[in-house]
């Protein structure tokens, strides 16, 4: 038995003061498992992240060889007999996870090795994904008469494709890390020792933005993305926020002036 936090978050410093959260699962041995215990440390995590305006990126990923294997399974044979607090934790996930997917700084995965379940329901609740050369990634549920609860059958269709994600789901099987950048499920491979330095290198880019026009950005892109209506209503929420945010925001008014006086521009983010 172990008292290591099951969840740790290290600042990481970028360009121009701001930071980047770096959100690690913690319990390298059981292959980072998702369960109550890491969900009350990543929810205690996301408050002070999501309280603190200096930190422009939130990075995840996991200690040792694992980005995280999922749900633990023996904990599952009395869980699953508990009519309330199966559920319970079931909403627990839902709303923890969904923290990640609704934050106003995007959420970049740092896919460092073996991904399953509700490792994989962790993936599809970030931005997107940057894989390790050597990692692996799939649902597995069927594997052990489960089904996935954890919103896989919900995003991972909308991640890759009704097709694929049926025989990602059906079958079981795992995807290399080449395999799942072509499917869409991660942005793009790199060397295993590259992982983090990449991630920060696309913190620091993103840190470069106007944290208020990215943080509009994201939420009209995820709203209609995750209603998935017509592409008129689309285009009206889109239209609306835009015009909102260019007729209000003193960042917009200063990336124009900075654009036609030939300068970086200096984002306060109002």
């Amino acid at each position: 038995m172990t008292d290591q936090a099951p969840v740790v978050c290290e600042q990481c410093g970028l360009d121009d003061g701001a930071r980047a959260a770096l959100v690690r699962l913690n319990r390298p041995e059981q292959l980072n498992p998702i369960d109550a215990t890491t969900l009350r440390a990543l929810d205690a995590i996301l408050d002070d992240i999501l309280a603190d305006p200096g930190i422009r990126v939130i990075l995840v990923t996991g200690a040792g060889r694992a980005f995280s294997a999922g749900g633990d399974l023996k904990s599952y044979i009395s869980l699953q007999r508990d009519p309330v607090m199966f559920p319970r934790f079931l909403e627990d996930l839902h709303r923890i996870f969904g923290r990640l997917r609704t934050a106003p700084v995007p959420v970049i995965a740092l896919v460092n090795g073996v991904t399953a379940a509700g490792g994989l329901e962790l993936i599809l609740n970030c931005d997107f994904a940057l894989a390790a050369r050597t990692a692996r990634i799939g649902d597995g549920h069927l594997n052990f008469g489960q089904m996935g609860g954890g919103g896989v059958l919900t995003l991972l269709p909308r991640a890759i494709g009704r097709a694929r994600a049926a025989e990602l789901l059906f079958t079981g099987r795992f995807l290399d890390a080449a395999e799942a950048a072509e499917w869409g499920l991660v942005n793009r491979v790199v060397d295993d020792d590259a992982l983090l330095p990449e991630g920060l290198a696309l913190a620091s880019d993103i840190a470069a933005k106007s944290g208020l026009a990215l943080s509009n950005a994201k939420e009209v892109l995820d709203a209609v993305w995750a209603d998935n209506g017509s592409v008129e209503s689309g285009l009206r929420t889109e239209r609306e926020r835009d015009a909102f945010y260019c007729l209000t925001a003193d960042d917009a008014r200063e990336g124009l002036a900075a654009f036609a006086e030939k300068r970086p521009p200096r984002f306060t983010g109002r």
